[in-house]
């Protein structure tokens, strides 16, 4: 016979009133069981990048503006109402320049912010004020708590590459870095690395390599970005140097790979810089500081449901195959998959509520380790077509100040990553993915003390969850946060006992103690 170890009727009501025990009669209610023994993966972090724009908010933008931003990003206080002051992020991505600002306008980068310095100077000498900005930004990270740091290269230094720019002007799809420089530039890496250790920033891991599967260029002489092409063998090259390099100045952190540019080239896909998986861990790896870990972006593979599903549930069969752990590294809604056939703008909530189905699609389908988002605040509009960035800016001429508003991805973000932390474990539910996307999505995690459950629901319509627990502990106490239209990560408390509901177009995170 089975054991309930509570049988528990969860919602938030609609309004953001907390109402009593009356169900809605038009309401049917969802079973979801939750059984404490079925355990998927270990989740590592949840966290976004802080690029471009970092230097010039941290390096000049007043004091209290820049410590704001910092708060909503890195914070996990709560305030007097029980409203979290920030959404937690439990990694920060910190991006290594390749010295295309010290370049100016002849570096061929259009817009001036995605022009980033870099630490060593075109003589092998380093100058470790560069970055000023970025680094303002890291140490806010270190001190709030956050959990891991990743450095990430999106070109080597342009004294290194083959063509002295920060990105590709041949559309051949290899490496820019001169085939001399390999040793070099792993150097450089490990020197970067050692450096900010002796600061007490420790990255936890350094990505070498950014998107390898596109040309990075769009004309000769001229470039969006800092970039390159890879193909696997010149990453097996770099893997190999770079591996030797943090050997021998004795440090400890890990090599991530391969920041796909499409999930499907983990698995698949033509070319030279596919099937990752089984290219870069058919085996044991002989390289020390390269985990069972591989990295990808999930980036135009979510122009329908069905897609979204599917190839999700390849890289996960794939991954699981080669023992590999897989990470979601970057994504934003760069296709207009979040559009979900509509026409026009989409509303702030719209494209929250998108991004939380590939959070979703990418934690329970791809069994994702980790999921980081691109990117933390970039200029735009916090109310409609949200779709590149956590923070909207108004940044004046020189970007030296301007205003700044957060979105609703924001804190659809920190539904998962304000309570999921590191060594939680995902708890199994039996949902089909693919009907549940459309309408209400629900994942679990836990760490054998506190639970925590998101919810998402894609509906108009209010919905209902009768959430059922097996195999855990007795349960104590319920807190309820809510991001909708009206609400932003907003407390609500909940009774152990009593019918709820789910606002319509929300996502509601559940902390179960």
């Amino acid at each position: 016979m089975k054991r309930f170890f509570g049988s528990i009727l969860f919602a938030t009501c609609l309004g953001g009133a907390v109402v009593g025990q009356v169900k809605p009669p038009f309401v049917r209610s969802q079973p979801v069981v939750i059984d404490f023994r079925q355990q998927g993966q270990r989740i590592d972090n949840i966290g976004a990048s802080g690029c471009w724009f970092s230097e010039s908010i941290g390096k000049y933008w007043p004091k209290e503006k820049k410590e704001q931003i910092a708060e909503w990003l890195f914070s996990r206080e709560i305030d007097a109402s029980g409203n979290p002051k920030g959404i937690g992020m439990s990694v920060f991505r910190f991006n290594i320049g390749g010295g295309t600002a010290e370049q100016g306008d002849s570096s061929g980068i259009r817009m001036v912010p995605r022009r980033v310095e870099c630490f060593q100077r075109p003589d092998g000498t380093y100058d470790w004020s560069k970055q000023e900005g970025y680094l303002w930004f890291v140490r806010q990270a270190k001190r709030y708590g956050v959990e891991q740091l990743i450095a990430f290269s999106n070109t080597p230094p342009v004294q290194m590459t083959s063509n002295g720019y920060g990105y590709k002007t041949v559309k051949d799809f290899a490496s820019n870095l001169a085939p001399s420089r390999y040793e070099d530039y792993a150097q450089f890496c490990a020197d970067v690395i050692k450096h900010f250790d002796s600061e007490g920033l420790h990255f936890d891991y350094i990505s070498p390599v950014n998107e390898p599967q596109w040309a990075w260029m769009d004309k000769p002489g001229e470039a969006s970005q800092e970039g390159t092409a890879w193909k696997n063998d010149e990453i097996g090259h770099v893997v190999g140097a770079l591996d030797s390099a943090l050997a021998d100045q004795k440090l400890d952190s890990k090599i991530l790979i391969t920041e796909a540019g499409q999930l499907n080239y983990l698995y698949g896909g033509s070319g030279l810089a596919g099937s990752q998986i089984q290219t870069f861990f058919p085996g044991r790896s002989t390289a020390a500081h390269l985990p069972r870990l591989i990295g990808g972006h999930s980036y135009f593979t979510e122009s329908n449901d069905s897609t979204l599903v599917a190839v999700r549930k390849k890289l996960a069969d794939t991954a699981h195959k080669y023992a590999v752990d897989f990470w979601e590294t970057e994504y934003s809604m760069l296709a207009d998959g979040f559009r979900d056939g509509a026409k026009g703008s989409r509303s702030a909530i719209d494209c929250a509520l998108f991004l939380a189905k590939v959070i979703y699609a990418d934690l329970t389908v791809a069994n994702a380790s980790a999921w980081q988002f691109w990117n933390s605040y970039e200029p735009g509009s916090a109310d409609s077509n949200t779709r590149y960035y956590l923070i909207a800016l108004k940044p004046d001429k020189d970007f030296k100040d301007g205003g700044f508003a957060a979105t609703k991805n924001l804190w659809v973000l920190g539904n998962y990553s304000r309570w999921i932390r590191p060594g939680m474990h995902r708890v199994l539910i039996d949902q089909d993915a693919l009907n549940a996307v459309r309408r209400v999505m629900v994942s679990a995690f836990t760490d054998g003390h506190r639970t925590v459950i998101v919810a998402v629901n894609y509906t108009n319509e209010p919905q209902e969850l009768d959430l059922r627990f097996l195999h855990g502990p007795k349960v104590k106490r319920i807190s309820s946060y809510v991001t909708s239209a009206a609400d932003n990560l907003k407390y609500y408390p909940v009774a152990v006992k009593g019918a709820k509901s789910l606002l319509p177009r929300s996502v509601t995170t559940l902390v179960v103690n």
